[in-house]
């Protein structure tokens, strides 16, 4: 490893930037700026012996001495050469530069920051290093227009790399910073630089970009960028792992693309890359949502013969597959394994059940999992009260779903969403109780929920089987003047 860092620092210093409009090297004092006069020596002498051998409580009011607020100060050449002879001390190097900040004794340049930045950097002081980039990113803005050349502080801090004799760390924080800001062509750009000289970020630099790309742009953008960084052929130091495979399933399970999660694992596979818990259970959700619990089951077996343990994501994972499904007697056999296995279940747990005790008509097991979610200071989903209200009106009517609904709502402090509203309204009107309906769409206009289709309909409905034409007819009228087409 030791090796290859040094390959990979000796071919970042060859990185060409002509070609990419470098600003005038004049502005860059490390490259070919004349040597200081013998005052500026002195100056930087002085600070460095300052700041070295003498006592840190007045250390800093003899450098403002030096340079007094009031007067031209550092310049951002000066501050650079003193950081350079305390690269080995990189703390005290970093407290002098925010000192010339907070006594406003230098006006700092992009070349003064790129200073810090790389000593700070190949002594590893990640989150300081870090902070200073995204700083200077914002301090010395780019323009605003695309532009086919590198971020200014990328060009920088290449050209200042050999003097502060830095590392390639450096590279994998600015692309950070910049990930960080949701700049995902700036951090693009910045890799393929990089890569034309086979030099490749960290993996999990690599992996951020990805996940953000498939976050922003989709799973198949991300892919593209998967293949682009990790399926050169030259030799780069650089492999992918579990953890990005995990992101690209994730992917496209989210898109519903399940073969394209299978093309992925079989990638992983072929590349020898042993899967973790997480992949699998991104595998098998993938086949739940499909609903093949066949190929499910596969893979929950193959985790337990490579020896891995079973965690909560994998069983709420085949639970909530099998409710899915409608076989919640199964769901149940994977529930009471996950206890005798020492595996605290969670609100999804117990969710998943409920809604597959639903989906069978079983209400009373619906309603003792619900008690037991109370018990365990678990909190209901509202798309899970809608269910629970449902098959509630199925077996005992509207009347007990209605007071289940208040109960559940005072109880877990959660506000009842439009669809709870609509299902209860559309089943008092079944019903013919069209006063109780008026009260509780009353209450739904004062939580700030507007009438709808469903709602006009049901009303429509309820009054034309009263035989009460004329109160329908009125409310056909203000609904199409309202809402001249069913919602979308």
């Amino acid at each position: 490893m030791a090796m290859l860092s040094t390959v990979r620092r000796s071919i970042v210093l060859s990185i060409p930037l002509a070609k990419h409009s470098l600003s005038s090297s004049s502005s860059f004092p490390f490259s070919s700026s004349p040597p200081p006069q013998s005052s500026d020596e002195n100056l930087v002498l002085a600070t460095v012996t300052i700041l070295k051998h003498h006592r840190s409580k007045s250390r800093w009011s003899e450098i403002l001495s030096l340079a007094p607020p009031n007067s031209s100060g550092f310049t951002p050449s000066h501050v650079s050469q003193i950081i350079l002879q305390l690269r080995n001390t990189p703390h005290l190097a970093l407290r002098f530069f925010n000192f010339t900040i907070h006594h406003s004794i230098c006006s700092h340049s992009l070349s003064s920051y790129a200073t810090i930045i790389h000593i700070l950097s190949r002594s590893r002081l990640k989150s300081q290093s870090l902070q200073l980039i995204k700083s200077a990113i914002r301090k010395f803005p780019d323009s605003a227009n695309p532009s086919p050349n590198p971020p200014r502080i990328f060009e920088i801090l290449v050209k200042t790399y050999r003097t502060c004799d830095s590392a390639p760390f450096v590279f994998d924080l600015l692309i950070k910073a910049y990930l960080d800001s949701k700049k995902i062509d700036l951090s693009v750009q910045i890799v393929r630089i990089l890569a034309s000289k086979n030099i490749f970020p960290h993996v999990v630099v690599c992996n951020s970009l990805i996940e953000l790309i498939a976050k922003s742009r989709g799973p198949f953008a991300a892919y593209d960028m998967y293949k682009e960084i990790f399926n050169v052929k030259e030799v780069k130091g650089v492999m992918e792992n579990a953890y990005t495979f995990d992101i690209l399933m994730l992917a496209f399970h989210r898109e519903g693309v399940v073969e394209k999660v299978e093309d992925v694992w079989k990638e992983m596979m072929a590349k020898n890359c042993s899967p973790n818990v997480y992949s699998y259970s991104v595998l098998m959700a993938a086949y739940c949502e499909d609903e093949r619990m066949e190929n499910a089951m596969k893979v929950w077996e193959d985790m337990g013969d490579k020896g891995l343990k079973h965690d909560i994501v994998a069983y709420n994972t085949i639970i909530g597959g099998f409710c899915k499904v409608g076989e919640v007697d199964r769901a149940e056999e994977f529930y009471r394994d996950m206890v005798l296995n020492g595996v605290e279940c969670t609100c999804v747990t117990l969710e998943h059940l409920i809604n597959g005790h639903c989906m069978s008509g079983k209400v009373d097991a619906a309603l003792v999992l619900y008690k037991d979610m109370c018990r365990k200071g678990f909190n209901l989903e509202s798309s899970t009260i809608d269910v629970l209200a449902e098959v509630i009106c199925d077996k005992s009517g509207v009347f007990e779903a209605l007071e289940f609904v208040r109960a559940v709502i005072k109880k877990h402090d959660v506000a009842p969403r439009k669809t709870t509203y609509e299902l209860l309204i559309r089943r008092l009107c079944m019903e013919g109780w069209m006063e109780e309906a008026l009260k509780l769409q009353v209450e739904m206009v004062g939580k700030g929920y507007a009438p709808n289709f469903e709602i006009y309909s049901s009303f429509i409905d309820g009054y034309v089987k009263q035989g009460d034409d004329i109160k329908a007819e009125a409310l056909r009228n203000e609904m199409l003047s309202k809402i001249p087409c069913k919602d979308s």
